[in-house]
């Protein structure tokens, strides 16, 4: 059996024990997973999936971190700068996630 801390959470947790930290369904959780954007690794002869409680908490920071910063572009002045494209042209209202800040 896996030791718990005080928040009643084991070191490694599974999908539906992610989903449910995330407010998410199981299978949204094992999509985060499969495309690496949240680190899991398998575990035991079925090759089950876990995900480690620090680098959930890590990952939700990041998420938050990344929320924070889209606002903050949002509210700049660049954030209605006019660039072309293709020959047209188009204001950047939203995020650019390509872009650096």
């Amino acid at each position: 059996m896996e030791r718990q801390d005080a928040t009643g959470l084991a070191r490694f947790l599974t999908i539906a024990d992610t989903a449910e930290v995330l407010n998410i369904s199981a299978n949204q959780a094992y999509a985060l997973v499969r495309s690496g954007e949240l680190p899991a690794i398998r575990i035991g002869g079925a090759g089950r999936w876990r995900i480690e409680r620090s680098v959930l908490e890590s990952y939700i920071e990041a998420k938050y971190e990344e929320s924070r910063r889209r606002s903050l572009w949002n509210q700049s002045d660049f954030a209605s700068v006019v660039e072309p494209v293709f020959g047209q042209t188009r204001t950047r209202t939203t995020w650019d996630s390509g872009t650096t800040l």
